[in-house]
């Protein structure tokens, strides 16, 4: 079971080392029907928009699942190329390819008697649907230049802020394979639909980005106000700049980036400050995928952190334009 514990305003929840921020009607409903959905071996398909908590909810699948003590495993579908995401979670045999030294295990092997969760499952080109499908339905499958095939125990859980029928019904994505992952389907209100979870959400980041602040009056309305197309993820965003802009013991409206509010020069100066930073990273980044071969493991090593930051990190240089080759 997850830790539950009371905070100012909601409930905190910790999943595999992520905590959930629970006041909402919406999300008690929400992780009661998870608990509910856990105890089965039901695929279970989560829908939302993009920084709503989809992550955090699969993780509460497997963690109130007779799995808990299982491993997970979680991968995004969009943050690798098609022949390396085919190896990633299948694996390969020795001499597979150019530069396959050794046998590698896949995600689902590793994932054995555990749980799989598979993020932006909407980005799967249609020749991995098909595969998946077959994995899916019990199918033993090979590695990758392998002569052995492989049969993984293994609980899907999937992610999407796609309309996954209405890429049905243009044939970017198998009806049959639709219809595999959505054996139980759990969506995850947006932010502005709970606002309730707000105040709690803001506090709790604000006391782990500097616990001497706090949010004035004012602040906290703007935060309730505000529509929040980025959800959780630009929530954070706010509170780590307001935080920042802050001149005294109080957040105040204008500390906080909401909506098209103009920046002050000292604005300004932080975010030029930041993009220079954000520039830093990402040379640091390709150049340590480019020391590796484009082995993201590997490069995540040599930066220090895990392959689902790099992946994560590679997948906003790609939505910015800057693509990298791995």
């Amino acid at each position: 079971m997850a830790s539950e514990t009371e905070c100012v305003g909601g409930e905190r929840r910790v999943f595999l080392g992520m905590t959930a921020i629970v006041s909402s009607a919406p999300m008690f409903r929400l992780f009661d029907t998870v608990e509910r959905v856990a105890r089965s071996q039901a695929t279970v398909l989560i829908t939302g928009e993009s920084g709503a908590g989809k992550e955090i909810v699969a993780r509460a699948v497997h963690h109130y699942s007779q799995r808990i003590s299982r491993p997970w495993v979680d991968l995004s579908c969009a943050a690798l190329p098609e022949h390396l995401l085919e190896s990633e979670l299948f694996g390969y045999d020795k001499g597979a390819f150019s530069g396959a030294d050794s046998s590698k295990p896949g995600l689902f092997e590793l994932a054995h008697q555990g749980t799989i969760f598979l993020d932006e499952i909407g980005e799967l080109d249609p020749r991995m649907q098909v595969k998946l499908l077959r994995v899916l339905d019990g199918t033993p499958y090979y590695r990758l230049g392998g002569v052995r095939k492989v049969t993984a125990d293994v609980r899907v859980v999937v992610a999407t802020n796609q309309d996954l029928e209405k890429a049905v019904g243009e044939g970017r994505f198998r009806r049959d394979l639709y219809h595999r992952l959505s054996q139980f389907t759990l969506r995850v209100p947006p932010l502005r639909d709970r606002v309730e979870d707000i105040p709690p959400l803001a506090e709790y980041m604000l006391d782990q980005q500097n616990p001497a602040l706090r949010f004035s009056r004012d602040a906290m309305n703007a935060l309730r106000a505000y529509s929040w197309p980025g959800n959780v993820r630009e929530l954070r965003n706010a509170v780590v700049q307001g935080a920042v802009m802050a001149e005294g013991p109080e957040i105040e409206p204008s500390d906080l980036p909401l909506g098209s509010k103009s920046f002050s020069s000292d604005q300004n100066s932080i975010q030029d400050r930041m993009d220079n930073l954000d520039g830093m990273e990402r040379r640091m980044i390709l150049d340590a995928l480019a020391a590796t071969n484009g082995h993201q493991q590997r490069a995540a090593d040599r930066l220090g952190i895990s392959r689902r930051t790099l992946s994560r990190k590679l997948k906003t240089y790609e939505q910015q334009g800057h693509r990298a080759a791995v």
